[in-house]
């Protein structure tokens, strides 16, 4: 399962003020306060602060990676806003993960060349020009078109990444049973994608979010999910990742589990 750290996100005031006041001390920390809880990659996405999301994207990229070795997940509707942090990336510390690319033609045609001249990965949202799907059929054969269209473009399978597009079970009380089945319909058919979903968007408008975001995880990894945009620092939600890997026979010998037992992180 792989971690991305979601809080280096400027639809928080607090992170766009420092992004736009470029406070190097305060992103740093945030980076690093997620990596030491657990974070294997940290998502950058500052697409509020559109007028000068290039140039701060390439500031951002280069500010996280000062403080940390993990590699990162430049995320950002604005080709413009990927190309420049794939631009200044240090690719010593692994390889990037975009995010994102859709099935509308436009998107996959300024999407395409990047992936390819970076090498990098690449995560798939299960819409196209009419939107996002309501239900898990719809959506899996956007999935099944973006699959066939990036590897017959040369990416390699194991670099995909699909999103089922997590929507808010306050706005439909199905949202979460639509990803769940959408997630066992591409593992089915394609066991060598993976699959990845944002998670804090399924409590959106409801209170006490914690308790959805950590049953629905338990839910997504027992569906087939291979990586999970979350908040790395709720070590209840890190907890119950490991517990339930566990109990699905994906943790050999209990050794992650024993070692985060060992760590006081149970």
């Amino acid at each position: 399962m792989l971690i991305i750290g979601e809080k280096i996100n400027s639809s928080r005031k607090d992170i766009k003020d420092m992004v736009e006041g470029k406070n190097k001390e305060f992103i740093q920390g945030l980076a690093q306060k997620q990596v030491e809880s657990g974070a294997q990659m940290l998502d950058l996405n500052i697409g509020t602060i559109r007028k000068s999301e290039p140039e701060d994207m390439k500031w951002l990229v280069k500010t996280v990676q000062e403080a940390v070795d993990v590699p990162l997940c430049i995320d950002s509707p604005n080709h413009e806003a990927i190309k420049a942090g794939l631009e200044v990336y240090d690719w010593d510390k692994g390889k990037a993960l975009i995010n994102s690319v859709t099935a509308e033609r436009e998107k996959l045609e300024l999407i395409f060349p990047l992936v390819k001249k970076y090498k990098c990965s690449v995560v798939a949202l299960t819409m196209d020009e009419r939107g996002i799907p309501q239900d898990s059929k719809e959506r899996f054969k956007i999935a099944d078109g973006l699959i066939r269209k990036l590897t017959n473009e040369g990416i390699p399978i194991e670099d995909i990444y699909i999103d089922p597009l997590t929507l808010p079970v306050s706005a439909n009380i199905q949202n979460s049973n639509t990803v769940l089945e959408t997630l066992e319909r591409i593992k089915d058919s394609h066991p060598e994608v993976k699959t990845i979903i944002g998670l804090s968007n399924i409590s959106y408008g409801l209170p006490e979010r914690r308790l959805i975001n950590q049953g629905f995880v338990v839910l997504a990894v027992a569906c087939g999910l291979d990586a999970v945009i979350l908040d790395s620092t709720d070590q209840k939600i890190m907890a119950l990742i490991k517990t339930t890997n566990l109990l699905l026979g994906k943790d050999e010998f209990c050794g992650q589990y024993l070692k985060a037992f060992r760590e006081g992180k149970l």
